[in-house]
């Protein structure tokens, strides 16, 4: 047997695997890195987080980065650059967690790596195509992260939900079906990164309701971006310009009245559709001169905008009762503001920190593509049925570091 055939083979069959998840997001301020240990597979799946850091990008880098993600027109020779250099750069992060850690790299099984998205582009923003077809793109090349951590590496997992039907996103549902699904409490776990998502998972004990999963528009994306345009700061700490704002009707309005918010079949977005320019014209359409508009009441009605779209989207599906309790991780999960908000819009629901069923909100996302990974190696074909998706078989590419 070709000895890489059997080191996948003997992966296989091993009660636990040692796999670190990988996660950069839209917000370009780092990478997540998750080391996990996984037992079982599918729904038998069990997952201990071991360690859990964030490796932060420099600045020059977050520059490096911005100039080339979620825009139309850039250099190739910069995209194909990045695609390496990224994967060198977090190679590097995930050996020094391991020194750190002090686990050495031959113990780990697997990297499941995420990669950075650089553009996201569904069928259903390519109008002006004759012939639109689902489109993402990634960067941070998992040959070259195997072959410099020497260890086996799992990549391009939005290439393959692609290719079997999907938009290439929200990921969630698939593993928050294999380790959330409770026996009597409905659930909706909801994560707020650049673009909110949210999975519905019915009790056990309600077989005839469906898991759904969708991203709900602009989760951080509108507001770091304005945060970073207006006061030269990554994020709305704790809220606090949010808070110190005042709300805009007319602009919020305006924003909502955007037709993406209508459709209610599970769909994806980024911040190649929502960002400062789409808010600029929704000004413009509104009436309202951006210059005599204070920044922090256009960062609050940017807040309020995510807040009410979360919600709405949950709402749209018909799915909230009193007893679905709401989990909430991701980067939104700190900012009280948003919180608030969705507590006061659903004041029926309990609405929790998913660290609450046992999962770091920061972590959520890197553990989501270790369990991926883990059922590349280990499982028999585990699929879930979510509206408008299909089973999967594989999740992923294999890079070996031989």
């Amino acid at each position: 047997m070709n000895p890489l055939i059997k080191k996948l083979a003997d992966l296989s069959e091993k009660k636990s695997r040692l796999i670190i998840g990988l996660m950069s997001g839209t917000s370009l301020d780092g990478l997540d890195i998750a080391l996990c240990k996984i037992s079982g597979s599918g729904q038998s799946t069990t997952v201990q987080l071991i360690e859990f850091v964030t490796a932060p990008y420099s600045e020059e880098i977050r520059k490096q980065l911005k100039r080339i993600s979620s825009v139309e027109n850039v250099k190739l020779k910069e995209v194909t650059y990045w695609h390496a250099k990224l994967a060198h750069l977090h190679s590097e992060m995930i050996l020094a967690a391991l020194r750190n850690w002090k686990i050495t790299p031959e113990k780990v099984d697997c990297i499941a790596s995420h990669g950075q998205t650089i553009y996201h582009y569904p069928a259903r923003d390519q109008q002006e195509l004759m012939d639109p077809v689902n489109s993402t793109l990634q960067i941070g090349d998992g040959d070259h992260m195997a072959v410099k951590t020497g260890i086996l590496t799992i990549s391009d997992f939005r290439q393959k939900h692609v290719a079997h039907g999907g938009e290439g996103a929200p990921m969630a549902g698939l593993v928050d079906q294999i380790l959330f699904v409770h026996e009597t409490e409905t659930r909706i776990l909801l994560n707020i990164g650049g673009i909110g998502n949210f999975t519905y998972l019915p009790a056990k004990n309600q077989p005839k309701e469906k898991t759904f999963t969708t991203d709900t528009g602009p989760g951080n994306t509108l507001i770091d971006s304005l945060m970073m345009h207006y006061y030269n700061k990554p994020y709305d700490e704790d809220g606090n310009v949010a808070f110190s704002g005042d709300l805009n009707e007319g602009l919020l309005r305006e924003l909502l009245n955007d037709d993406w918010f209508e459709e209610e079949k599970s769909k994806t977005t980024g911040p190649e559709f929502f960002n400062i320019p789409w808010l600029k014209e929704k000004m413009e359409k509104a009436g309202i001169n951006q210059d005599e508009l204070d920044p922090k009441d256009i960062i609050r009605t940017a807040s309020e905008l995510s807040a009410r779209t979360i919600v709405k989207s949950i709402q749209q599906q018909k799915i909230t009762s009193e007893t679905a309790v709401i989990y909430v991780s991701g980067g939104g999960a700190h900012n009280p503001y948003l919180m608030q908000r969705i507590r006061e819009l659903m004041p029926a629901n309990e609405v929790k920190n998913i660290s609450e069923i046992g999962l770091s909100p920061d972590a959520k996302e890197a553990v989501l593509f270790a369990v991926l990974a883990n059922e590349m190696l280990a499982g028999k074909g585990f699929g879930m049925e979510i509206e408008d998706e299909s089973k999967f078989v594989n999740f992923g590419k294999i890079s070996f570091p031989d």
